[in-house]
């Protein structure tokens, strides 16, 4: 098929999910690619933290906690965001960021798994796992790090008797690489090995499937893809089978089995309660609950069918409009083995990225040499995509991206 303004106006016509568009606030002449990195807002989001902030804070005040609920906000999005990995009740709390709970997580694994002190992970994954990991060694002596690409080609080669755990990314944050997550757990469990799944880049772009795939442990952010807002609470899976022998370090009172008893000494809660810590931030919490009643709308084998669409669209197109210009895709060309994200490296990445901001399309840059783009199947269109392209090739046929002013660097790339 011919690709042209016309047949991608065609598939935007066609698309199920296109209504969706319309309920995020998305600023006119703006194409937004970085989804991956923080979602839109909706509309509802507001009003939901108005609701919170001026009635249930400005007027009930600290009668909130029991009377608007928020008390319970941790458990009861947890299993809404279960719904959308694939667990069942009981066994995902929304709770901290997502360093604390690979610390949680780890952690837990390791007590789980005594006798062991291996923890396996990838060279490549996203830093904060690798840091938290590090954290975990230091406080249990004898404790070592495998990883991918510096110990073996492979995560698979590196996973043994000796292993306690495997901590792995569902999609590669610079690649978009998807990993099989049936296949993994499986060969981990053969070695008497547990896994603790990194869900940030997957969570809302795919369907995951934690219970199917004999999870032990996931976590993952929700101001990706979900669209909980900027800092948005974390997610934190314990499949139910471990919940009474699993503990984790960060026994603050919100996990204590009688919070407002205020014992003297720390008594977990009983399942995935016992994984929260200290008291949550209840206006980011009500911005999440918003979102979520979008997603209970969403029918998951859609976006992804719609993502890989999406992706391999712009592949397409980028590499027969620019592919004269020195951008090499990064990651899979496959859709099936690819998150909902596309990156190509070139020696300018992050001036070329600056250049396509200033142009309103909005994507990201990871060091040392990659531009990032996210679709986001609910408010990304077809058209979107072609737009997007339309400037890239601009922005590389001019040499627009050479200009100094792109080479300022700031802060957050």
């Amino acid at each position: 098929m011919k690709i042209d303004i016309h047949a991608v106006e065609a598939l935007d016509r066609d698309d199920p999910l296109a209504g969706f568009k319309s309920r995020f606030d998305l600023p006119e002449g703006v194409t937004y690619l970085d989804g991956n990195s923080l979602g839109a807002a909706l509309h509802a989001s507001y009003a939901e933290i108005e609701k919170a902030a001026k009635r249930e804070w400005g007027q009930d005040l600290i009668r909130s906690w029991n009377k608007a609920g928020w008390f319970a906000l941790p458990l009861t999005l947890g299993d809404r965001v279960g719904r959308l990995i694939g667990a069942a009740p009981g066994q995902t709390a929304v709770t901290d960021h997502t360093s604390a709970n690979v610390y949680k997580a780890l952690h837990a694994a390791l007590g789980l798994n005594t006798g062991r002190h291996v923890i396996v992970a990838e060279g490549g994954s996203f830093p904060t796992d690798l840091y938290m990991a590090e954290g975990v060694i230091a406080t249990r002596p004898g404790t070592v790090m495998r990883l991918e690409g510096v110990d073996a080609p492979r995560i698979e080669d590196l996973i043994d008797e000796t292993v306690a755990v495997v901590l792995v990314n569902h999609v590669n944050y610079k690649t978009g690489a998807l990993r099989d997550m049936e296949a993994l757990t499986r060969q981990a469990h053969a070695a008497g090995a547990l896994v603790v799944w990194d869900l940030c880049h997957s969570a809302g772009a795919l369907p995951v499937e934690l219970d199917r795939c004999n999870v032990d442990f996931a976590v993952g952010c929700t101001y990706k893809y979900l669209n909980g807002g900027p800092g948005a609470p974390a997610f934190i899976y314990v499949a139910k089978r471990h919940q009474e022998k699993a503990s984790q370090p960060l026994s603050g009172w919100w996990g204590h089995a009688r919070p407002f008893g205020f014992e003297r000494s720390y008594d977990g809660g009983a399942g995935i309660l016992r994984f929260l810590s200290g008291t949550q931030p209840i206006l980011s919490l009500r911005a999440l609950s918003a979102a979520l009643d979008l997603w209970d709308e969403v029918d998951m084998t859609a976006i992804r069918s719609k993502s890989i669409a999406l992706t391999d669209l712009f592949i397409k197109l980028v590499e027969a409009r620019c592919g004269a210009h020195g951008l090499k895709l990064v990651g899979p060309r496959d859709g099936t083995v690819r998150g909902s994200q596309v990156s190509f490296e070139h020696e300018g990445a992050y001036e070329i990225m600056q250049a396509l901001i200033e142009r309103g399309v909005i994507g990201d840059f990871r060091a040392p040499a990659t531009i990032r783009f996210g679709f986001t199947p609910l408010y990304t269109s077809f058209t979107d995509v072609w737009n997007a392209v339309d400037v890239l090739h601009d922005v590389m046929e001019t040499g627009a991206w050479r200009d100094s002013r792109h080479a300022v660097r700031s802060a957050v790339t």
